[in-house]
Formats: C-alpha cells, sequence, structure tokens
C-alpha cells in the first residue's frame, strides 16, 4: 500500500482515529475527572464538586454528560426519594 493511501484517513477530520479520541480528552477538565474517578468510583455529583472546588455546576454536569455519551464515565441512578446519582 501507497504510504499517501496510507496516511489518508488522517486527513479525513470526522473518521481520523486520533481525532477522534482527542477531542474527548480535549477539555480542561475530563482528563482529571476520569483520575479522580478511576481512584475513587463511584462518587456522587457533591463529592465530585467538592473534590473539584474550582469547577462550576454547569461545567462538571457538561463534562460528565460528554464522558458518558462516549462510554467513559458509567452514570447510576437510584430510585430512591430523593434521587442519588453516582458516577
Amino acid at each position: 500500500m501507497e504510504v499517501k493511501e496510507k496516511l489518508k484517513k488522517y486527513s479525513d477530520a470526522e473518521h481520523c482515529p486520533v481525532r477522534n479520541v482527542i477531542s474527548h480528552f480535549s477539555s480542561k477538565w475530563s482528563i482529571l475527572l476520569l483520575h479522580i474517578l478511576a481512584e475513587e468510583s463511584p462518587m456522587r455529583f457533591g463529592e465530585i464538586s467538592r473534590v473539584l472546588e474550582d469547577i462550576s455546576p454547569k461545567v462538571l454536569t457538561s463534562t460528565l454528560k460528554n464522558l458518558e455519551l462516549v462510554g467513559l464515565v458509567c452514570r447510576k441512578v437510584y430510585a430512591e426519594v430523593p434521587p442519588r446519582v453516582e458516577y
């Protein structure tokens, strides 16, 4: 196979394997969140928020949702009153 043909997959931004992986870790908080959850899982939203005091609730929610969408974080909802969610 010709070199140009082998490397063509990297020029397509939508299907490039490297760009797809990098895009999931490009946010400021993604890697830090994954590291924290790897050490102390499961954790509730409030616990994560107390560990990362300088992250806003909106950004924390958004980052957790994005990581859940790509399958890097598992969100478990318990049918209790009040509702309990763990990551």
